[in-house]
């Protein structure tokens, strides 16, 4: 029903309200939902979820080269790391990446990477790293058992997922991860203890030593490319039932440790999303994003 004025002609205001509610051209509508979409890619990528690729072999066979892991953010903002969790991290100065020999990529290339940076689909930097979780704070790991396992807090690991495990002949050596046998670690508080899967190539450690909490990035739970290897990271049964560190095998019941295998964390109190954009704020310098082995 058209709106009429006392003279009885259409109200101009109406008229011209009508006319700014016409469709947007396809050329101006465009250009602003890939900036919409940009904007809410970084925004993701900053805060909940980020994908990493995978540049070396020191996760196999659990993660091969050239994969894709879909990283939570958000999971240690609510809770910490739990032991058999694939883990993304910042090296300390004791880790020592990789020295890789790229050619340049050239301005295009670059352009490239620094976008696929942005959005989080881009190679992660020179000092970030994948392991899976072996201590927690104040638990002692140490190798080797009469059968050449790992133990934590005196109990072994039958780690069904190690791909090529190192030695058993070669001697200790705290400075190189080449051997199986390490001395006993006792993890600091507010650190854990990592090793990759693929032990025989794997720097981790065994040689570089702990890393603090509050350098991991996140947790990685899922492999999402290929698509072929579309599968989620939970947490091995070896994990279950190993004692804290102040509760050692015949002391008492065992406290058994949750192993969460939850994906996304999507819903979060307005305590720890504030948590979250703290903590996101101080890793946003611009880097390239490299996992070394």
């Amino acid at each position: 029903m058209r709106t009429l004025d006392e003279g009885g002609t259409v109200d101009p205001w109406r008229r011209r309200s009508r006319r700014s509610r016409r469709q947007m051209p396809l050329w101006q509508e465009l250009p602003l939902l890939l900036i919409v979409a940009f904007c809410l890619a970084v925004l993701i990528r900053t805060f909940l979820l980020q994908a990493f690729y995978i540049p070396s072999g020191s996760m196999e066979n659990t993660l091969l080269v050239g994969d894709r892991v879909l990283v939570n953010k958000v999971v240690y903002d609510v809770r910490d790391p739990v032991r058999g969790e694939v883990v993304v991290f910042r090296g300390t100065e004791q880790w020592v990446p990789q020295v890789d020999t790229e050619p340049d990529p050239g301005l295009g290339g670059r352009f490239a990477r620094t976008v696929g940076d942005l959005i989080g689909v881009g190679r992660p930097g020179e000092k970030d790293f994948i392991k899976r979780v072996i201590g927690l704070p104040g638990d002692r790991v140490e190798c080797c058992d009469e059968q050449g396992r790992v133990t934590v807090n005196g109990v072994p690991l039958d780690e069904t997922y190690v791909f090529q495990d190192s030695p058993l002949d070669i001697p200790p050596n705290p400075t190189e991860c080449r051997a199986r046998r390490f001395t006993e670690v006792v993890v600091p508080p507010g650190q854990i203890f990592v090793m990759g899967d693929h032990r025989l190539v794997s720097q981790d450690g065994r040689c570089q030593g702990p890393v603090p909490i509050d350098n991991v990035v996140g947790r990685a739970f899922m492999v999402v490319w290929p698509s072929a290897r579309w599968s989620a990271l939970g947490v091995p049964q070896t994990f279950e039932g190993i004692p804290t560190s102040a509760t050692l095998p015949g002391d008492g019941p065992l406290p058994l440790q949750p192993s969460p295998e939850g994906g996304v964390v999507l819903l979060l109190p307005i305590a720890g999303l504030v948590s979250v954009l703290a903590r996101s704020g101080r890793s946003i310098r611009a880097r390239r994003r490299r996992l070394h082995p």
